[in-house]
């Protein structure tokens, strides 16, 4: 090779590492200097924080970089493990083909209703009554949830994909207690915080309590429990709204939950007299058709009655009359509440009623009751267990082993048609 050809070479190699050099400074000065160049000015409280992709010529990474606000996922090619490690504010679940369960996965803000993930089993809990009293407000303010209910209760009911209570008061400061009445129960709203501590997707209002201080205390409880994102059946605004199934969309399937009462204290509570109010079925007609609409838009549908007698532990014959019609028309299990104590199973049309599940969270002690373990599989078999549960000092937890089994000794005795296994199992 020639003097002149290696020169020129030279000179080449030359040019090229200063041309390098300027880039990485130009690129170092945006990226750990003032950051002005480039980024939208902001000034003032008001000001929108920078978003991604916003500043002219700024690159996804340059921008989040500094700004803690900024979620990673605006860098082509980056994986989701490259996006997320380091950054405990990234939620997964952004990147085209990451699992719903990758997505929930260590993030407590993810609740169960944003999971679909078809092929899975999905698994609904119900309980009975809860009341928010003095004593729970007491053990929750000193203990938090673990102050009302066990430990090993509330993995069960937070692992759940759809968790249903019958909420047994109202949420509000306002009101006078109804008069004449001799128990009247409502909680201030800032309380919701338990139920969503608990994993309560759906309560019902479709109950005896739920207008205890009025009309205007009711409509505070739907303005708190929609606050709380935690969706409610059986009472409204309207008749519609009371009527409404809530449908929830899990694992390729669609669940539906409808609330309704048998026990109302006077006819103005019921929502066609006035509003708001309750959805009521002494004439079980509008039931019926509403059970009809909802079948055709759901997979599987629960029916949640408030009915019976207090502390009876057979239900009356209405009760089955009206179980037997709600299954005909399309339900496909009935499980109730009301008589705060436990009653029996029955299949009714091939399909079962639980016909009470007695008190959830209610008072110091509970001697013993039950929460209605549904599992529907991805081909659509379903199982049904019941888990035994008791309360002591305001505590509700899974019952012990030998409690556990009296309890369920007890339904299997008072089930007429249905078999309550050792182990909680359900079958015809």
């Amino acid at each position: 090779m020639g003097k002149a050809v290696r020169r020129t070479l030279y000179l080449l190699a030359a040019l090229t590492l200063a041309g390098v050099a300027a880039v990485c400074a130009l690129t170092c000065s945006d990226r750990y200097g003032s950051g002005d160049a480039g980024r939208t000015e902001q000034t003032g409280d008001a000001a929108a924080p920078v978003r991604p992709g916003e500043g002219a010529g700024e690159t996804a990474e340059e921008e989040s970089e500094n700004d803690p606000s900024v979620r990673p996922g605006g860098i082509a090619g980056e994986t989701a493990e490259e996006e997320s490690e380091g950054d405990p504010s990234g939620r997964p679940g952004d990147v085209p083909g990451e699992t719903a369960a990758e997505e929930s996965e260590g993030d407590p803000s993810v609740r169960p209703e944003e999971e679909d993930v078809p092929g899975e089993d999905t698994t609904i809990l119900i309980a009975g009554d809860v009341l928010f009293g003095n004593l729970f407000q007491m053990n929750y303010d000193k203990n938090g949830i673990t102050g009302v209910v066990g430990d090993a209760l509330l993995a069960e009911l937070q692992e759940a994909d759809i968790l249903l209570i019958n909420n047994e008061f109202a949420f509000s400061d306002r009101g006078t207690p109804m008069e004449g009445k001799e128990f009247t129960f409502r909680c201030s709203p800032s309380y919701t915080a338990a139920l969503d501590e608990m994993g309560v997707d759906v309560v019902s209002l479709a109950n005896n309590h739920s207008l205890d201080y009025g009309r205007e205390a009711l409509s505070d409880t739907f303005a708190a429990l929609d606050e709380a994102g935690i969706r409610y059946a059986g009472a409204g605004e309207s008749e519609a709204r009371a009527g409404e199934v809530q449908i929830f969309e899990k694992n390729g399937k669609r669940f539906g939950i409808l609330a309704v009462s048998r026990v109302v204290p006077v006819v103005s509570w019921k929502v066609e007299n006035q509003t708001p109010g309750i959805f009521s079925c002494y004439d079980d007609t509008r039931l019926l058709s509403l059970v009809e609409e909802a079948k055709e838009r759901c997979d599987f549908l629960v029916v949640y009655p408030h009915w019976g007698v207090e502390y009876e532990a057979y239900p009356e014959e209405y009760q089955t009359a009206i179980a037997k019609r709600t299954l005909a028309a399309g339900a496909d299990v009935v499980a109730g509440c009301h008589t705060h104590c436990l009653q029996g199973v029955e299949w009714l049309e091939e399909k079962p009623v639980f016909y009470s599940l007695g008190n959830f969270v209610f008072g110091k002690e509970i001697d013993q009751s039950a929460i209605l373990k549904i599992t529907v599989a991805a081909d659509n078999e379903v199982h049904y267990e019941l888990l035994p549960v008791c309360a002591e000092n305001g505590v509700t937890g899974l019952a012990e082993e030998d409690r556990a089994a009296q309890i369920l000794r007890y339904l299997d005795s008072i089930s007429p048609g249905a078999k309550i296994g050792e182990d909680g199992t359900v079958t015809k």
